[in-house]
């Protein structure tokens, strides 16, 4: 095994929460400004110039830019050139997590399902969630972390469909979770969509869509279509910005999808909020820590 400081994935879990509260990612930035230059109903601008404040407010004062502070998720790819101890990685991701709802501090917004005790720590049995992916021809631990607020989480549904209904009705389907939504996601966001899998599958797949940067299209041409044709009906709809009325509904409609059974398809839908956080490390094995997005 090898001599490698776990502390400094610790380290790193709770800087990426706390980055990820604080500092929103350049792409999102980008996105909404382009969303305000092509609005053109003057209270919806307003809304667009309040978020641009309330951005700049948490950037001068390097403080959180929702108060929903959401569960903590972690996306890492771990390195097959390396020997990484997954057990010890996880342990730390908790810690990290921990760590920085106690000393940031910020609300704590894990319960118990039941008792609803609320240890104000962020996490407890099942959290914080964190997948597992490894990759080839590298030794980094590569570590995404993205915070997920109730607003947005509560509106995320799942259907299984049949190969019989066709993609026109997994469209509706999408384009119905979305109306039915409202104004609970703080839209304009990225709605991610689960396409394929399994029923456990396809939501993780939705969740993995917002993630990823906006705008930036799926490798497969006919997935990417599609997104494009869901970002045009959602727009449509004139709900606009905090669902107040607007020519934009949506910054951007990501899909992921996955090889399925011959009988079935599932569907997933997963909304992210206007403040699309996100933020992202790079650990080399000699303890050298890159942050991004």
């Amino acid at each position: 095994m090898n001599d490698f400081d776990y502390r400094i994935v610790e380290e790193a879990a709770k800087e990426l929460y706390i980055r990820a509260l604080c500092d929103l990612p350049p792409d999102v930035r980008t996105a909404l400004h382009k969303a305000y230059e092509k609005e053109t109903q003057p209270a919806a601008k307003e809304v667009f110039r309040a978020m641009f404040k309330t951005i700049a407010i948490a950037d001068e004062q390097k403080t959180l830019i929702c108060q929903d502070t959401g569960l903590p998720i972690y996306m890492v790819k771990m390195g097959s050139d390396y020997l990484w101890n997954g057990y010890e990685v996880k342990e730390r991701l908790s810690t990290g997590a921990k760590r920085a709802t106690l000393e940031f501090p910020f609300r704590g917004s894990s319960t118990h399902p039941l008792t609803r005790v609320n240890p104000q720590t962020s996490v407890g049995k099942g959290l914080p969630v964190i997948y597992f992916d490894y990759v080839k021809d590298s030794d980094c631990l590569d570590i995404l972390m993205a915070p997920k607020g109730s607003g947005s989480e509560n509106m995320s549904t799942m259907k299984m469909f049949y190969p019989a209904h066709g993609v026109t009705a997994l469209k509706r389907f999408v384009i119905e979770a979305v109306f039915e939504s409202g104004a609970n996601p703080c839209p304009p966001g990225v709605i991610g969509v689960g396409i394929g899998g399994t029923a456990d599958l396809v939501m993780k797949l939705a969740k993995e869509a917002i993630v990823r940067p906006i705008g930036q299209r799926n490798e497969d041409p006919e997935v990417a279509r599609m997104e494009i044709e869901l970002e045009e009906a959602i727009n449509m709809m004139g709900r606009g910005p905090m669902g107040l009325g607007g020519d934009i509904s949506t910054l951007a409609v990501h899909i992921e999808t996955a090889y399925t059974h011959i009988t079935q398809n599932p569907v997933a839908v997963n909304t992210q909020c206007w403040p699309a956080r996100r933020s992202r490390a790079t650990i080399s094995p000699s303890g050298e820590v890159t942050y991004g997005y």
